[in-house]
């Protein structure tokens, strides 16, 4: 799975002000984020603000990225849920031609035993045409899928090929590390823990950060992957205050603030987010010049 090393960027859904979905500003972003060197790009995760779209516009946004897209770059989608059945009927209703893998969130809500995480995670790796990246986020879904959880469905079902790890824990990410299978990737799901998950034996991201800064995030993670230490501490620090004002209001409140501020798209997201304070507008705004 190299089409998935390195930086993947988790795209916005840019919106107009009306509430539909701003086709321009997608077209815009996606040849944004192409030229600021990635890897591949990751559609309808959490960051596209997925939960509030509907069927036919999931759709449409899948479409029109690989459009723009014109295979210059790998895909990976966001199909997940806290239903597994339902989950599994998505794999068979989305048109995945031109797709290279499925990112999947563990369930959400429901808070189910590390065995139901397993379980669930089984059934999705017996019906995905497609390899599977885990993906634990517990500060979204109430539930953290355990290391001994990641390392068994690593070894146990070879199409999971990966594990986007947003937990926070380095602990964890080092438990990850030490027992995983030499080809399974541990993927950073952090921004702000780029640079020590990949030092930890990570093979890249998928960023948030990345929808705004495309060169500076690809270029932390080549410098981490290539061991040159203190070229990646200082990209990373560098880029830190920015990236965590990114998150002080939700995401993708903060990366759309700076995408309107660079650009590339506006601002609007879906109820019951809301948009940038004018406080954390006017910081992200400094914080991007001291980026220049």
């Amino acid at each position: 799975m190299d089409k998935i090393k390195g930086t993947g960027v988790a795209l916005v859904t840019p919106f107009l002000a009306d509430g539909t979905i701003d086709f321009d500003g997608l077209s815009n972003l996606v040849n944004h984020v192409i030229n600021g060197g990635l890897d591949y790009l990751v559609v309808l995760g959490t960051t596209g603000e997925t939960a509030t779209l509907n069927t036919e516009e999931k759709d449409h946004v899948l479409a029109h990225v690989k459009s723009v897209n014109n295979g210059r770059l790998p895909i990976v989608i966001g199909i997940g849920g806290n239903n597994t059945a339902g989950v599994v009927d998505e794999f068979e209703r989305v048109e995945l031609a031109g797709v290279d893998a499925i990112l999947s969130a563990s369930p959400y809500y429901n808070k189910p035993t590390q065995e139901g995480i397993y379980q669930h995670y089984k059934v999705l790796s017996e019906h995905s045409p497609l390899p599977l990246i885990l993906y634990n986020v517990p500060g979204r879904t109430a539930s953290n899928m355990t290391a001994d959880t990641t390392l068994r469905l690593a070894h146990d079902f070879e199409n999971i090929v990966a594990m986007k790890e947003a937990s926070g824990d380095l602990n964890q990410v080092m438990e990850i590390a030490k027992g995983k299978p030499a080809d399974f990737l541990l993927i950073s799901g952090e921004d702000a823990l780029n640079f020590p998950t990949i030092t930890c034996g990570g093979a890249g991201v998928i960023s948030v950060l990345a929808n705004s800064q495309p060169k500076l995030t690809s270029d932390i993670v080549n410098a981490s992957l290539k061991a040159e230490n203190d070229k990646a501490r200082n990209l990373h620090f560098k880029s830190l205050d920015f990236t965590n004002l990114l998150f002080t209001e939700g995401n993708p409140a903060g990366v759309k603030a700076a995408l309107k501020l660079q650009g590339i798209c506006g601002e609007e997201v879906r109820m019951p987010l809301l948009k940038a304070s004018d406080k954390l507008f006017d910081e992200l705004k400094l914080e991007l010049k001291s980026l220049v």
